[in-house]
């Protein structure tokens, strides 16, 4: 019985953790990120999402703008710009 519960903790806490996983890393999302809005780097964020985890990196360009870009954490497509 503690065996079995055991193994099911394990199992479950190995999920968890897969679920989270990014393949790519937060230096990479802000590579990306700067390839479609070229500027200073005002804030990374690693979030999960339905579809998987993302990193929403916030820049300021030289006019004074700021965008979002979302990244997805697994292949480093772009989700989404703003």
């Amino acid at each position: 019985m503690t065996n079995l519960l055991f193994t099911s903790l394990l199992a479950f806490l190995l999920m968890m953790s897969t679920a989270a996983h990014a393949d790519i890393s937060k230096e990479e999302a802000v590579s990306i990120a700067q390839q479609a809005f070229p500027g200073r780097v005002l804030a990374v964020k690693q979030a999960d999402t339905d579809t998987g985890p993302v990193y929403r990196v916030k820049t300021l360009s030289a006019a004074g703008d700021v965008h979002i870009v979302v990244i997805d954490a697994t292949s480093g497509k772009v989700i989404s710009k703003q």
